[in-house]
């Protein structure tokens, strides 16, 4: 079932799109995600904020937010989009998986949406980022999907103000509500968590195949601009041999060109015993990723300007040097190619780089 959302108030719930009811009328079924909740009466599906009212899915969570904050785009992470430019990120509460070792688990898993600031209308959040000078606006903190009627709108409303989009999400979106979410979006940063199923499974109870189907989908039918992240947990699923299936995928499924950011894992939430994950293992998989055919392999959470640097893939030269989200020397045209060999980059780029730099500013709507 399709229904318009919108909510010009901002603090009452509104019917969600991509549902259906059960044949008996005692059930809705939430068609955004894999999981498809079955919910009775007043009852909420897993990420809390979806919820049968009245015999109608509604999402709780339409115009409130968790919090707007000014980042480097660098920070998403996005490298070949827009780079050096200032985005405005926001979240709100929710998310359809039970990640083990979430960082953002006090939002993810958030019970209490009360807790959520003030209403901010798609309106409001657009002319924001336009005021403040942001390129683009973010989804992220939480993942976008549960609360996808209320990114779709917000997107819309950056559009008509010539504002981007940017959508930071594990992918775990069912094929008919995907169109709908990832139309609007200009770039988005999708979090591969393994390549396992069984580590989907037992670490965020979700699978695989859903993710990887959103990805295919994002290269082969979309215009968005992806780049992706996965978190190496020692032990868990950083092993030479899955390292080297998961960036033989990408660049056979995907295309060689599109960035992969192996970040160090740090504890958290249910996984606080585990240690760190060291410097060597990420440069490790990082040799490892390249050496199967990815041109743009970046490391995250750590220190290492060599590895934050883009280089081109056709003559080795520096394209984009980073130092954390700082950008140093630039060797590519307003147009994104090599100043010494004329290659295009893949990605995004339009003019020179912007100058935000590391910077992070808290700001209200």
């Amino acid at each position: 079932m399709s229904q318009a959302s919108g909510n010009p108030g901002g603090d009452r719930p509104v019917v969600a799109r991509h549902w259906h009811a059960t044949e008996d009328g005692r059930h809705v079924v939430c068609d955004a995600c894999p999981r498809a909740c079955r919910l009775g009466p007043e009852r909420r599906g897993l990420c809390f904020v979806r919820m049968n009212q009245g015999g109608a899915l509604v999402l709780t969570t339409w115009g409130r937010s968790s919090g707007f904050c000014i980042d480097p785009i660098e920070k998403k992470p996005l490298y070949h989009f827009l780079p050096g430019t200032p985005v405005l990120s926001f979240g709100s509460a929710g998310c359809n998986l039970t990640c083990a070792f979430c960082q953002n688990w006090d939002l993810s898993r958030a019970r209490e949406i009360e807790r959520l600031n003030s209403p901010a209308t798609p309106g409001r959040i657009a002319t924001l980022a336009r005021e403040q000078g942001c390129r683009s606006v973010a989804f992220t903190y939480n993942d976008p999907i549960p609360m996808l009627e209320y990114a779709v709108d917000v997107a819309h409303a950056c559009h008509d103000q010539a504002v981007r989009t940017v959508a930071v999400t594990a992918g775990y979106v069912s094929p008919g509500a995907r169109e709908d979410f990832f139309a609007p979006m200009d770039a988005a940063n999708v979090d591969l968590k393994a390549f396992n199923d069984g580590f989907y499974r037992k670490m965020a109870s979700a699978r695989l195949a859903p993710v990887l189907d959103t990805l295919t989908w994002l290269a082969r039918e979309s215009t968005v601009w992806v780049e992706i992240t996965t978190l190496l947990i020692p032990g868990v699923n950083d092993a030479d041999d899955e390292i080297k299936a998961l960036a033989a995928w990408i660049a056979a499924t995907m295309g060689p060109h599109v960035p992969l950011h192996l970040s160090a894992f740090h504890p958290a939430h249910r996984m606080n015993a585990v240690p760190p994950t060291p410097h060597a293992t990420l440069r490790r998989a990082r040799a490892l990723a390249r050496a199967e055919g990815l041109e743009h392999v970046y490391l995250g959470n750590v220190h290492d300007p060599e590895a934050d640097s883009t280089w081109c893939p056709g003559c080795g030269a520096r394209l984009i040097e980073r130092d954390w989200y700082t950008l140093g020397a630039w060797g590519l045209d307003d147009a994104g190619a090599c100043g010494s060999c004329g290659r295009a980059l893949a990605g995004v780029f339009d003019g020179p780089p912007g100058t935000w730099g590391r910077q992070r500013r808290p700001v209200r709507p």
